[in-house]
This record gives C-alpha cells, sequence and structure tokens, in this order.
C-alpha cells in the first residue's frame, strides 16, 4: 500500500532554512523550551554517551545544552542543508526523513521538534531504533495535540463562513497516546513519555502569524489550498480570534502542547516493565532503566 505524503518535505526544509537564515533573538522560544527539558531529562541519566546525535534541530539549541551536561563525549548533528551549520561546524547533511547512521553506531540521539513533520514517522523510529547500540538512549520533543487547537478553529472557521468550505491550514498533531504506541511499534523498550502546554499571548492574528513564519512554521501541507486568501480573510479571522480567545486585555493566546518522548533500545540487562501503560508515567522516574520505575500522572504544564 502507497503511503500517503502529507507533508511536502522540500517545503518543510525550505521553511526551516529561512527561518534560520532569517533567526532573531526570541523567534526560537520554541526550540529553546524544547532544548532546555531534553537538556534536563539527559542530565538526570546516571551514566555518560560517548557518541550523540542531535537530528534537525534547525538552530543547534538541544546540540548545545546536552553538551553543557557533560554527559556527552562527541556530538553531530544531521540537518538537510550545509547553511543549518553554525560558524562552519561540521554536519552530516540528509534528507529530513533520512537517518543516515550505520547500525548500533550510537549511543544516544536527540529530535527537538522535528519528528512530527516525516511523512513516515514510524519508519523514521525504526531508523533511529537501528542505529542506537544496545541500551542506546533517545529523546525527542515533539508537539502534540491541542498545539495551535485555536488557530485551526479560527481558520476553519473563517474559510467556511466566506467561501462555504476549508482547506488544511494547520498541520495535524499526534495524541501522547499515539505517540507512546509508535514508540512500542518501532522497538523501543521502557518508553516514557510527558506532556507540557505552553500559552504564549500575542497582540494580535497577525503577530502570531508572524511568529509562526519566523520559526519556519509556515504551512507545509501537499493538500494545502494554493488559492491565495485577501486582506479580508485575515481581517475577519483576526476579528474571530479575538472575540473567542483573547484575555480581559485584548490580547489573544496560542496554545503550544509539547510531548516529551524516552526510549530505550533494547538490551539484556534493562528491566521489565512492571505492566502495560508504563508509557504514561514520568520521564524523570525511568530514563535510567537500571532504577525502578514508579506510575505518576502526565504532565499538564
Amino acid at each position: 500500500m502507497r503511503m500517503e505524503r502529507i507533508f511536502d518535505q522540500d517545503l518543510v526544509a525550505a521553511n526551516r532554512l529561512r527561518a534560520k537564515r532569517r533567526l532573531k533573538p526570541g523567534n526560537d522560544f520554541l526550540l529553546d523550551i524544547a532544548a532546555r527539558e531534553l537538556a534536563e531529562r539527559l542530565a538526570i541519566v546516571e551514566r555518560r554517551f560517548e557518541k550523540a546525535i542531535e537530528l534537525h534541530g534547525a538552530t543547534g539549541a538541544t546540540a548545545r545544552l546536552a553538551l553543557q551536561t557533560g554527559k556527552i563525549d562527541t556530538l553531530e548533528r544531521i540537518e538537510a542543508h550545509a547553511d543549518f551549520s553554525d560558524a562552519g561546524e561540521p554536519l552530516i547533511e540528509a534528507p529530513f526523513e533520512s537517518v543516515p547512521l550505520e547500525p548500533q553506531s550510537v549511543n544516544l540521539v536527540l529530535s527537538p521538534l522535528a519528528l512530527h513533520l516525516a511523512n513516515d514517522i514510524p519508519g523514521v523510529l525504526v531508523q533511529i531504533r537501528r542505529a542506537l547500540k544496545p541500551d542506546g538512549l533517545f529523546l525527542a520533543a515533539i508537539p502534540g495535540a491541542g498545539t495551535l487547537g485555536e488557530l485551526r478553529d479560527i481558520l476553519l472557521t473563517t474559510e467556511i463562513e466566506l467561501y462555504g468550505g476549508a482547506s488544511p491550514r494547520v498541520i495535524p498533531f499526534a495524541d501522547i497516546r499515539d505517540i507512546g504506541a509508535l514508540m512500542q511499534r518501532a522497538g523501543f523498550t521502557l518508553p516514557v513519555i510527558d506532556e507540557e502546554s505552553y500559552t504564549v499571548r500575542y497582540d494580535s492574528l497577525f503577530a502570531l502569524m508572524r511568529d509562526l513564519k519566523a520559526m519556519g512554521m509556515a504551512n507545509p501541507l501537499n493538500g494545502r489550498s494554493r488559492k491565495p486568501v485577501g486582506r479580508k480573510f485575515f481581517l475577519k479571522a483576526a476579528e474571530l480570534y479575538a472575540e473567542r480567545y483573547a484575555d480581559p486585555d485584548g490580547r489573544i493566546r496560542a496554545t503550544f502542547s509539547i510531548v516529551y518522548v524516552s526510549g530505550w533500545a533494547p538490551h539484556e540487562s534493562q528491566q521489565k516493565p512492571l505492566k502495560p501503560g508504563s508509557a504514561k508515567m514520568r520521564l524523570a522516574d525511568a530514563l535510567d532503566p537500571t532504577k525502578g520505575i514508579a506510575p505518576a500522572n502526565k504532565g499538564n504544564g
């Protein structure tokens, strides 16, 4: 069966590269949040990692903070284009959905806010798991369901009201339970997931749209409408957004939910999960598979 190509991968890479080249302080706040969270999770692991990979991190923030934990001997970055490099640092160039690593060749793979843009997420996860040495660690930050829910609602409503129909304008985001199932399907052991939600406030819809473009989050869907919409569309959308999602001071809210994922390449020394559903535990309780695992509630930001 032929796999549906939801995302235009050339456009995904172009959007992210344009954002990198025009990067201004503050525009990469989501990547900075993910980088800090992943580094904190890495810091509590009671071991060192000889060879690590940052997979499509765009700005390299995750790589820099991960190295500062002192847990990594060497780290390389994989990116779709050489221009993602900072100050000429060497990169491994590879298409967005490719993990060009030899089997069992690295100890740690970090994926900050990129995996959700793959057409074949299960396939990419399998590539990552195969690249890890036994007992190697995979850490990822993945935008989850609820991200930009307000914007999705407003753009859909506006297009239906003005044109009688709608095309996809906000990409789909996976539910936390689906991500856990994909990790298990890909062969990771002791998968652990938690989720944090962040609310960002803007003066208007137009400020939010500028921010999304600056972060490389412009619409890369193959099914997107190629028909341009005029100023009338965005004025109506801004009006509806303010009516439905504004605070008393007039500023609008935008939600970003990030799912943090941990999984290990299989190794005979690892503890077996205590029971099904262990993928819903907190990362902090299970990042070291040599320690006991205790249930915890999902984080909610």
